[in-house]
């Protein structure tokens, strides 16, 4: 898949961004970008963003078969990052999971409705069978309601997710089948 790199891709607003995958080069402007987004982002990430460390050993151990990372970036400012996530082995091994962070300056102009199509292209090459992600309900619902339209079904669990100080949220999974 990382041969059809790299892409440009024209937002709702009229702006322009390139799609390509993150390769190892690319730690430092990764870890700028997700210091640059608001701390109200970084504290629900799915990862240790703010741990320099996490990145390096990413970059150090890119395996396009494991986690397929696209980023999007604006003339040599990376702006979101959307990574495909597979299993070797399991009864899951044909569902993919898909997580992504976006600059809110580059939110509701398509650019999200752009990656998870690249990701789901990509899942589709791969044979996976299923794309999955979870969202945390009311922080996430433009995007709940963004993957609805594309054809994925959501599911609801009352309290399933936590925020740093324990707080609970409502978590939506999201399930395309491909």
């Amino acid at each position: 898949m990382p041969n059809r790199y790299p892409q440009e891709a024209a937002l709702q607003d009229g702006r322009r961004v390139m799609i390509r995958p993150f390769r190892r080069h690319d730690a430092a402007a990764l870890f700028a970008f997700f210091q640059s987004l608001p701390l109200a982002v970084r504290r629900f990430a799915w990862d240790r963003i703010d741990e320099r460390a996490l990145i390096d050993q990413w970059a150090s151990n890119i395996d396009y078969a494991k986690a397929f990372p696209l980023l999007a970036i604006d003339g040599s400012r990376i702006v979101a990052d959307a990574t495909l996530h597979r299993r070797d082995g399991g009864p899951l091994r044909l569902a993919g999971r898909l997580k992504w962070l976006i600059n809110p300056d580059f939110q509701a102009v398509g650019l999200g409705t752009v990656l998870v199509n690249h990701l789901i292209g990509a899942a589709r090459t791969d044979g996976l069978r299923h794309l999955t992600c979870m969202l945390i309900r009311d922080l996430e619902s433009d995007a709940i309601a963004t993957l609805a339209t594309m054809g994925f079904s959501a599911h609801t669990f009352a309290g399933y997710g936590a925020d740093p100080d324990g707080n609970p949220h409502d978590m939506t999974k999201m399930v395309l089948e491909l």
